[in-house]
């Protein structure tokens, strides 16, 4: 129901603003000169919404009974530098490395009653930091005044640097993740043209394609990591781009 949800608003959120956009009459546009550039640069921040899609393991589902599963999604925050390559007058290649930080909280809960478990009541809380770097292939329609809608998609390589090596023998732990990761990223945004630079609002689904679970379970506490067969990530984020 949540995904449901927040597919809805992704897709009502772009409708609203295209909408808008092919609405306006005829206005004097704001010249485009750092658009029209073979190569420009910029920068980037947005907030996100990191999620895990999350298997739960059938073997040990029945012999610990442990379920695990997603119930609070927390914003982070991302810190992007713009590359914008323009081949051609509707497509652009766009390099944005940076940083992302954010968190997920894993419930675990029992298979038979419902009820969370007592050791875990709050959640197991998985922080990230991210350096990424998304290769992205934008496609922009044609521009009304100075609104231009567009489409981008492509490849995101992340690798976290809150990942561990190897369990903490003074903490007590849960799960881990392996740190690097391939993501396959889709979205649309809006570019407006203002006087000086040009803003672009942006919505976008990031999934990754690894199983980022570490199967080699913390013998304190095995039952938390062994009672998920696989996890993958998912990250929504909205962006500011600024170039």
């Amino acid at each position: 129901m949540r995904k449901r949800v927040i597919y809805i608003a992704f897709a009502g959120l772009f409708f609203l603003f295209h909408i808008d956009s092919f609405s306006q009459k005829q206005k004097p546009k704001n010249d485009s000169w750092y658009d029209d550039k073979p190569l420009h640069f910029g920068f980037s921040l947005g907030m996100n919404l990191m999620d895990f899609n999350i298997t739960p393991s059938q073997e040990y589902l029945e012999i610990d009974g442990y379920y695990p599963e997603v119930s609070i999604l927390n914003p982070g925050i991302n810190i992007q530098v713009v590359t914008n390559l323009r081949p051609g007058k509707y497509f652009d290649l766009r390099f944005l490395p940076g940083i992302s930080f954010g968190q997920r909280t894993v419930r675990y809960y029992d298979y038979n009653t419902g009820a969370p478990i007592d050791e875990v009541k709050d959640g197991v809380r998985v922080e990230s930091a991210f350096l990424e770097f998304p290769l992205l292939l934008k496609y922009k329609g044609d521009r009304l005044n100075n609104v231009r809608p567009y489409v981008i998609g492509g490849l995101n390589y992340r690798y976290d640097l809150a990942g561990q090596k190897e369990y903490d023998e003074d903490k007590r732990e849960y799960v881990r993740l392996i740190r690097s990761d391939l993501y396959y990223e889709a979205g649309a945004g809006l570019d407006f043209y203002l006087p000086y630079f040009k803003l672009s609002v942006e919505l976008k689904m990031s999934n990754g394609l690894r199983d980022i679970i570490d199967h080699v379970a913390d013998p304190r506490n095995p039952k938390y990591a062994n009672s998920i067969e696989k996890m993958k990530s998912q990250i929504w984020i909205i962006s500011f781009h600024f170039e």
